[in-house]
């Protein structure tokens, strides 16, 4: 599953794939917020943490990944 964080004042966002249901990230992200002054932690796909200060995050956008595309056409 594909979760977008924007950050503020940051020109990008922070883009990954994770293996928990849109549910469980929800919870987490709430939770984080909830502190205050904590820290949002999310486990990518591949093992790697990603840690954001809560009080930084403009958005969290969660949603499913879409497939790779491959080839040269657009269908």
């Amino acid at each position: 599953m594909e979760v977008k964080i924007g950050v503020q004042h940051a020109p990008r966002e922070i883009v990954m794939e994770s293996k928990q249901t849109p549910d469980e990230v929800e919870s987490t992200v709430a939770a984080a917020l909830e502190k205050g002054s904590g820290m949002l932690s999310l486990t990518d796909e591949h093992g790697r943490k990603i840690l954001v200060p809560s009080d930084r995050i403009a958005y969290v956008e969660i949603g499913e990944a879409t497939g790779r595309k491959v080839g040269f056409g657009a269908i």
